[in-house]
C-alpha cells in the first residue's frame, strides 16, 4: 500500500511540476515512450549485427590476404615466378583493395538514423527532464526520505526481489543536484550532490560527473545556506584534488576572511556546531504545504475512535435515480467533517482504458 501510495504521488507529481509539457499531461503518453525506446533498441540492434557482419567480412578477406603476403614473403621471387601469384597480386591491388575501401566506407547505419530522426521528435526535452527531477525531489521532501533510499531503489514498499531494480547513478545525482541549484534550491543541491560524492567515493565510476565539478557545486550549495565551515571544508577538499582552479581558490581566501572575522568566543562556538551538521530545509514554503506532506505520510489529523464509528459504507443510489435503482454504486465514508467519501467500481477496466487513450495528447 504505502508503494502504491508513493507512485500515485509520484505521478500527480509529474502533472504538477510539468503541467505545460505533454509528457506529464497523462502516463499513457510516457507508457508510450517506453514502447518508442523498445522500437529503437530494435533497429539499433539490427545496426549492430549489420556492423558485426561487415566487420567479419572485412576481417576474413584480411586474414586470407595477409596468409598469402607471409607466404609470398619467405620465397618472393619463387612466389611471383608463378604466373598465377603474379596476376592475383596484380588483381588484389588493382582491384580488390579498392572494393575493400569501398566497402569498408558503405553506411549500414540509414535504417537506423532514419528511425531515430524520426522518433526524436517524439522524445522528451529538458523541460520535461527537469520536471522529472523535480517531482523526485518533492517526493522526497514530502514522505521524508533520504537521497541514500532513492538512489538505491529502496522506497517503502518496493519489493527486494523486483526484476527491476532502478538505481541511480553518480551521473543521475549530479544532474539533479544540478537541476536543483539551477532553481537557487541549495538545500535540495547538497543532498544531490553528496550522494554523487558519496557513491564515487565508494568506487562507482561517473561518465560526465567529476569530483572538482561536484565539490564545486557542493561548496557554494552549502555557503548559500550559512555553512561557511562546510563550504570552506569542500574547498579544500577540491584544491587538493586541483590546486589550480582558479575560482576555488578566490572562495577558499574569502572564507578564510569570513571565518577570520568569527574568532569571539561566542562566534567560534557557533563555528564548531556549524562543522559537524547539515543545516536544516529553510521554512520558505507556505503552512498549507506542510500540512498536506503530513497528510500525504498519513500524519496530522487524527479520527477518534468514537467519530470512526460513525463511518459506513453503502450502496447509493442518489434518492433511487432511475440510474442507479438496478446499479446502484459502492460508497465508502472516509471522513466526516468536511464529508469525504469514495466510490468504488464505477468504471469498468475498458472504459479506464478508453479515458486514458483519449487523454493522451494529439
Amino acid at each position: 500500500m504505502a508503494l502504491c501510495c508513493l507512485v500515485i504521488h509520484l505521478l500527480l507529481l509529474f502533472t504538477l511540476s510539468s503541467a505545460q509539457n505533454d509528457f506529464f499531461t497523462s502516463i499513457g503518453h510516457m507508457s508510450d515512450l517506453l514502447s518508442t525506446e523498445k522500437t529503437l533498441i530494435a533497429s539499433l540492434k539490427d545496426y549492430i549485427r549489420a556492423e558485426e557482419s561487415k566487420l567479419e567480412q572485412i576481417k576474413e578477406w584480411a586474414d586470407r590476404v595477409d596468409a598469402l603476403s607471409a607466404a609470398a614473403s619467405q620465397d618472393p621471387e619463387g612466389f611471383l615466378g608463378h604466373p598465377v601469384n603474379a596476376f592475383k597480386l596484380m588483381r588484389r591491388l588493382n582491384k580488390e583493395w579498392a572494393e575493400l575501401g569501398n566497402f569498408v566506407l558503405t553506411d549500414v547505419s540509414g535504417a537506423f538514423i532514419s528511425n531515430l530522426t524520426i522518433q526524436r521528435q517524439h522524445f522528451p526535452n529538458d523541460d520535461d527532464q527537469n520536471g522529472a527531477a523535480e517531482a523526485l525531489m518533492r517526493l522526497l521532501d514530502t514522505y521524508q526520505l533520504d537521497t541514500e533510499t532513492i538512489s538505491t531503489g529502496r522506497l517503502p514498499g518496493s519489493s527486494p526481489d523486483s526484476s527491476v531494480h532502478s538505481v541511480l547513478t553518480v551521473d543521475d545525482c549530479f544532474d539533479l543536484g544540478k537541476v536543483a541549484y539551477a532553481k537557487a534550491d541549495y538545500y535540495q543541491s547538497e543532498l544531490w550532490m553528496v550522494q554523487a560524492l558519496k557513491q564515487m567515493d565508494e568506487g562507482e565510476t561517473a561518465k560526465t560527473a567529476d569530483a572538482v565539478t561536484i565539490l564545486d557545486y557542493l561548496s557554494y550549495s552549502v555557503y548559500q545556506q550559512g555553512a561557511v565551515v562546510r563550504a570552506f571544508q569542500f574547498t579544500k577538499r577540491l584544491l587538493e584534488l586541483d590546486p589550480t582552479h582558479q575560482r576555488a581558490n578566490g572562495n577558499l581566501k574569502y572564507f578564510e576572511d569570513v571565518l577570520g572575522k568569527r574568532m569571539k568566543v561566542k562566534e567560534r562556538r557557533r563555528g564548531k556546531a556549524e562543522g559537524g551538521r547539515r543545516e536544516g530545509r529553510p521554512v520558505d514554503h507556505l503552512l498549507e504545504r506542510d500540512k498536506y506532506e503530513e497528510l500525504c505520510r498519513g500524519e496530522g489529523l487524527k479520527m477518534t475512535p468514537r467519530r470512526q464509528s460513525r463511518l459506513f459504507c453503502r450502496y447509493y443510489d442518489n434518492n433511487r435515480h432511475p440510474k442507479y435503482v438496478i446499479g446502484p454504486v459502492k460508497q465508502e465514508d472516509e471522513w466526516d467533517r468536511p464529508r469525504i467519501v469514495r466510490y468504488h467500481d464505477i468504471v469498468s477496466d475498458r472504459e479506464m482504458e478508453k479515458v486514458k487513450e483519449l487523454a493522451k495528447p494529439r
